[in-house]
């Protein structure tokens, strides 16, 4: 049951659709997409143990997390704004107890928690390089889709900084960055492990890509079957379906199109 919450005028609170889950949303500051929900899917996480998110938003990957884990789990935000939706957040679903929000600058976080001490980190961080794209966009969107407050190397570094040996790394990203990412991934000594491309449609080029990566891990990498979004007639795919809304809802929808 969802606890009663304060909302700013411009917020609203949205139904994740799983679990019984809420999240803060406003029209002023980014938004999650499909992106962060197939990273919390992806990710292979432990039962129990260390989680840290990078660049969490508004939270939405700490709290999918928690239907997949007992363990605890760390958001780190730069934005204030957004760092506060994500605590209200968490207090109004009631998992304080496992999710922590902590507002400051992933770069530095490793001062504030120690190197090396998370079993898993995940991080969707800004897709564009800074100074590219529209430069006239509100503040909060700009800063979530724009790496103004860290590169793509100060992010993998982070990482790198935080998690343990033999721990895991899961990331999304676009594919047209796929050999920076790569390359930057092995220069911190990050072993990609697993990828999975992400497809719109079975004829459309990839739009995102899905990386998991080894601290100190040997070179072996699995490329998994494309996840293909939208079926011939514009609706989910089965895996989508799944993905979002549970076997149950997959498998009603299967019993409607009578597969």
């Amino acid at each position: 049951m969802v606890k009663e919450v304060v909302l700013a005028p411009d917020e609203r609170l949205d139904d994740l659709l799983t679990h019984q889950l809420h999240i803060i949303q406003s029209r002023e500051v980014f938004s999650f997409s499909m992106d962060a929900v197939l990273l919390a899917r992806f990710a292979a996480v432990p039962p129990r143990g260390r989680i840290l998110d990078l660049c969490s938003g508004n939270g939405v990957i700490p709290l999918l997390l928690t239907t997949r884990t007992k363990a605890t789990i760390d958001a780190v935000e730069i934005q204030p704004r957004l760092a506060d939706m994500a605590r209200r957040s968490i207090e109004a679903n009631g998992l304080e107890d496992r999710i922590s929000v902590f507002e400051g600058d992933l770069r530095e976080f490793h001062r504030q928690r120690g190197h090396g001490i998370y079993d898993v980190v995940t991080v969707n961080p800004p897709y564009m390089p800074a100074g590219t794209g529209d430069q006239n966009e509100n503040e909060h969107f700009a800063i979530a889709r724009h790496e103004r407050n860290g590169t793509l190397d100060d992010i993998v570094a982070a990482c790198a900084r935080l998690i343990r040996t033999g721990g895991r790394v899961a990331m999304v990203h676009r594919p047209s960055r796929l050999v920076e990412i790569l390359e930057t991934m092995r220069k911190w000594k990050l072993e990609p492990k697993r990828m999975r491309f992400v497809h719109p449609s079975a004829t459309a080029e990839a739009n995102m890509v899905l990386i998991e990566a080894a601290r100190d891990g040997k070179p072996d990498l699995k490329m998994l079957p494309p996840l293909i979004v939208y079926n011939d007639q514009r609706q989910y795919n089965e895996e989508l379906m799944r993905i979002y809304y549970g076997d149950a809802a997959a498998n009603g929808s299967q019993k409607e199109t009578g597969q």
